[in-house]
């Protein structure tokens, strides 16, 4: 069924009220541009205020044949919570953003988390709990929402815990003869029509009696084994592991998740930080491979910084931590959407560009004395790879017996943090990938753009760190890796020399990571700038048949039915 453009803006203004329905491009473009990537059209924004009004905003949507996007944060780093030009119908956004609701189940130490709640804030709920979420790296700090995560099985820092992950959801999607269906698996009785189910979690009318005991997955409980295997030819975690693709998980925005049930954890009684540092990547590969086979508990988390990571950060993210260090991340979405802001308006302004805001932030931030402490400045001269490793506080006498035996062929230097130090080093962390978002920005009359892949090394990879070949090296100026040391999962940002076609040296880049047998995207997934594998593709043509939802995702067909 085809409606009126008018006539389909005034059923959605009879559901979400007129406030709650953008119109205008200039209020609807925040919503169309990504994070990093990612930019179309769109012809509304729908904001539902409810679950209830979330479905009748479908039911109002799927008949009038138009292309779905649901977003939350949007703070994806590949475009995938954006349109996307060239598609057969007009496309409608629907921002979960008011859908922010958190319901613990003290008794399950699970939680049920709305489409539009954050990270950040199941953090801040949790804490007084002594118990924290999946995921406490990066993506909380921009305000990333935790149905997200899961819909794009990410990732994280922590190594116990693998793809954000869980076979309990409540979801709708679309069937291959076009009818919307609401899936009730959260295990959690709630009714029996959408309006009864929906209505009952959003006012929580549901007792402890209805939350079953369920033998389903609220979280990926093998990954702590799985990532131990160092013998294994298979990367352990990347966006296309069929292992880890079920309903919600892994489902791209194919699906409308109205909610997720997942596991929280126990927070550490006392970590030990440390600084791990060497010359010899086959000592580093030593350490993660004795780290992963005899440590009676697995670290905390172990996150990989080159130094030429620090001096960028440093450089060109020295805003970033300012921020972080005085204001907390609560204050970090803001702080986007400020610049967002700004960028959009100067590049209305004909003298400006919309970059000048990046220039006075790093400019502002250079007035600051460097954010990395005197002791990581000093390693970071005198050594190329570096370890930031956090471990429960028992296991640090396994560790430095490890330690004390890779020392004997080999050098690695150890700087044991206090907790002010452990701070400062994972703030440079978490500062490291908008750093060269920065660099390019504000260099890029001389590249012709940044590329940033994430990629998933086999975990037998003893060879881990990237030697390019030549043909190669002479079309980047740049290159930057960190990333999650034991799980073998990598970001890499390459700045493009300028005079060559980034899209060119991109192919070219991903024909050279296949030879050593990496799986790409490692947690990012596919979003508009990866084809999406064989399996990947059919689990999304199996959740959505008719092409409704995220049509283009993983360069896949943009019209009905995939045609």
């Amino acid at each position: 069924m085809h409606i009126a453009q008018k006539d389909l803006f005034r059923q959605l203004e009879v559901v979400v009220g007129k406030s709650h329905l953008l119109k205008s491009p200039r209020k609807i473009a925040p919503y169309v541009k990504g994070f990093r990537e990612g930019q179309g059209k769109a012809i509304a924004v729908v904001k539902p205020q409810s679950l209830l009004e979330l479905w009748q905003t479908l039911e109002i949507l799927v008949p009038a044949n138009v292309a779905i996007i649901m977003q939350a944060a949007n703070t994806g780093l590949t475009g995938g919570s954006t349109p996307h030009n060239a598609c057969d119908r007009d496309a409608v956004i629907i921002s979960t953003l008011a859908l922010d609701d958190i319901h613990l189940l003290e008794s399950h130490n699970q939680f049920i988390a709305f489409p539009g709640a954050s990270l950040f804030k199941l953090e801040k709920t949790l804490d007084p709990l002594g118990r924290v979420p999946h995921s406490v790296i990066g993506s909380s700090c921009i305000g990333a929402s935790i149905v997200g995560g899961v819909c794009n099985n990410s990732g994280g820092a922590l190594v116990e815990r693998g793809p954000a992950y869980t076979e309990l959801s409540l979801y709708a999607r679309v069937d291959e003869h076009g009818e919307l269906q609401l899936v009730n698996d959260l295990d959690v009785d709630l009714g029996e029509t959408p309006a009864e189910i929906l209505t009952n979690l959003q006012r929580r009318q549901y007792q402890a009696h209805d939350i079953k005991v369920t033998s389903k997955q609220a979280s990926d409980s093998e990954y702590k084994s799985w990532v131990r295997d160092t013998q294994s030819e298979r990367p352990a975690r990347y966006n296309a592991d069929k292992r880890r693709l079920y309903a919600a998980s892994g489902c791209a925005g194919k699906l409308v998740v109205f909610a997720v049930r997942l596991d929280s954890f126990v927070k550490p009684d006392h970590k030990q930080t440390f600084v791990i540092s060497t010359d010899s990547a086959q000592s580093l590969n030593a350490l993660r491979v004795a780290i992963l086979k005899s440590m009676t508990e697995l670290p905390i988390s172990a996150e990989y910084m080159h130094r030429d990571v620090i001096e960028l950060t440093d450089e060109y993210g020295r805003d970033t931590m300012l921020v972080l260090k005085y204001f907390g991340t609560e204050v970090m979405p803001r702080f986007f959407n400020y610049k967002k802001s700004l960028e959009r308006f100067c590049r209305a302004l004909p003298l400006m560009h919309e970059n000048t805001i990046d220039w006075l932030s790093n400019r502002l931030a250079k007035c600051f004395p460097s954010q990395v402490s005197k002791q990581i400045k000093e390693l970071k001269t005198r050594y190329e790879h570096h370890l930031l490793l956090s471990i429960k506080g028992q296991s640090v006498n396994e560790l430095k017996t490890i330690l004390a035996q890779i020392n004997n062929s080999a050098s690695l230097h150890v700087l044991e943090c206090d907790e002010n130090e452990a701070k400062q080093a994972y703030l440079l962390r978490f500062a490291a990938a908008g750093a060269a978002i920065q660099y390019r920005k504000l260099n890029h009359r001389r590249s012709a753009g940044l590329l940033a892949l994430d990629i998933a090394l086999p975990r037998n990879c003893s060879e881990w760190y990237e030697q390019l070949p030549m043909t190669l090296k002479q079309k980047i100026s740049h290159h930057f890796y960190y990333g999650h040391y034991l799980c073998h999962v990598f970001h890499q940002d390459y700045i493009v020399k300028a005079g060559y076609d980034p899209m060119q040296v991109k192919a070219e880049l991903l024909s050279f990571i296949d030879t050593r047998g990496a799986e790409y995207p490692a947690e990012h997934n596919v979003g508009h700038l990866y084809v999406a594998k064989p399996d990947l593709a059919m689990n999304y043509k199996q959740l959505d048949p008719t092409n409704t939802f995220n049509p283009g995702i993983g360069k896949m067909s943009k019209s009905r039915f995939y045609q």
